[in-house]
């Protein structure tokens, strides 16, 4: 029995006995063991951090770094703050140390050579959410677009609110609930669509089905629902969503992004966009504009040129992220500390002076494939790269060249010079008020 509890039985006005003492004791002693491990896993944790601190010492960090926030008020999600990281990207052109708060250190990587480690790692890095605050949530169509959209806006808003790092402050709060709101709406449409196409199976039967299909090339969803595991067990629709939900966001809103500043650019540059109306223009001649084909794709090379220098200068996904789950050595010799987030910038590396001269510039002939730049492959990833990389790019680009092809040879494209653009980097780069462009109709051709 512990001296204390004849004084916490007075305190309570309890009459004393062997029991009562006995009780109270053994709680006392729950609390102090439970208070007593609360402080040693603190303990460990201090302990944890400071050796962190010290052994992320070598990457350098850019200043000022405020005691609190760390430096979220550097990277603000709008112009100003890429306009900074450029001017950063002039003095560290390998690796920068950015904080968020004063307990999150993130590793970000800006030349070909460091993040060569990441993106061709499997074992010693996992993916990881940027900040892990988009959940697996990724009508009427417009209805979608309008909730991922909605999505992509929340969760960079939710990185610059320290006190929205808590789930359970977040879902309490207005941007919580839209948030949970637009998740069910994404989860809706897709989950419509996948029912829908699971009962015309069904009462087909696959045979049927596939002999429909015949001639035709199986979509994603009929792939999925095709699909068995090595117990010929079907995939739920929970799985088929989830794997929907991945191809639906990164398909539709990057594509359309890149494509966004793929028309601005040979808006803001007429003498490329006449160059592009006269490849496309040369592959149909004496064509129907409708009869262009998958084999003419191959035949427009400038076109190509022109899209990729526009994704290289406006990369739709500005950087991904990796958690260390061992410690990555980098090409110096430096160690990135296992349990570290590191964030791959895209944008960064795309913009990096030491690997783009002229980086600011949008000059298509970096990609000319008859003079080939002596630069290294992980120069350019708008793709990312490695066992990770978007499965889609192929499509994606093929894509951006129909669109880019019939769109030329239907209308001259002009900037309107009253309307400012000013990028808006959130889960994919924006602008703040959109992309205005003046759409000339052309003359039928003869």
């Amino acid at each position: 029995m512990l001296p204390i509890t004849d004084h916490l039985l007075h305190l309570l006005g309890l009459k004393k006995t062997t029991f009562r003492l006995y009780a109270l004791s053994v709680i006392l002693l729950s609390l102090l063991f439970f208070l007593c491990r609360l402080l040693l896993q603190f303990l460990r944790l201090c302990r944890h951090f400071y050796i962190t601190c010290r052994r992320l010492r070598c990457f350098p960090q850019p200043a000022p770094c405020n005691w609190l926030l760390g430096h979220l008020g550097m990277y603000l999600p709008n112009e100003a703050g890429l306009r900074n990281e450029t001017k950063v990207l002039d003095r560290m052109h390998h690796t920068i140390l950015v904080w968020v708060g004063p307990f999150l250190p993130l590793v970000v990587l800006v030349h070909p050579d460091y993040i060569k480690p990441l993106l061709g790692a499997s074992a010693a890095l996992q993916e990881k959410d940027l900040f892990f605050f988009l959940l697996p949530c990724a009508r009427k169509m417009s209805d979608y677009i309008s909730a991922i959209i909605e999505l992509s806006a929340l969760v960079v808003r939710r990185q610059y609110r320290l006190h929205h790092y808590f789930d359970f402050i977040y879902y309490l709060t207005e941007d919580g609930r839209r948030f949970r709101k637009a998740c069910d709406t994404v989860h809706h449409f897709t989950t419509e669509v996948i029912q829908e196409r699971r009962q015309a199976l069904r009462e087909q039967g696959a045979e049927a089905w596939l002999k429909a299909k015949q001639g035709k090339t199986l979509d994603f969803i009929d792939v999925l629902l095709l699909a068995k595991d090595e117990d010929g067990k079907e995939l739920s629709n929970e799985d088929i969503r989830a794997e929907a939900d991945t191809f639906m966001f990164e398909g539709h809103d990057t594509t359309s992004s890149g494509l966004s500043w793929v028309l601005f650019n040979l808006a803001k540059y007429p003498e490329y966009q006449e160059k592009c109306r006269e490849e496309i223009q040369d592959v149909l001649r004496g064509r129907e504009l409708d009869e262009l084909e998958w084999d003419d794709l191959t035949q427009l090379p400038f076109i190509t040129m022109c899209i990729k220098e526009s994704l290289r200068q406006f990369p739709p996904v500005t950087l991904i992220s990796r958690r260390c789950t061992e410690d990555v050595k980098l090409p110096d010799g430096r160690i990135i500390p296992k349990g570290i987030i590191c964030l791959v910038s895209i944008y960064g590396t795309h913009h990096n002076p030491s690997v783009w001269p002229d980086a600011k510039v949008y000059n298509p002939y970096r990609f000319d494939p008859d003079n080939p730049q002596q630069r290294s492959p992980l120069a350019y990833v708008p793709f990312s790269a490695g066992p990770r990389n978007c499965i889609g790019q192929s499509f994606a680009m093929a894509e951006m060249r129909v669109v880019v092809a019939l769109t030329l040879l239907r209308f001259r494209l002009s900037v309107d010079r009253t309307r400012k653009v000013r990028r808006k980097p959130e889960l994919i780069l924006r602008t703040e008020s959109g992309i205005w462009l003046n759409v000339e109709p052309l003359p039928p051709r003869a």
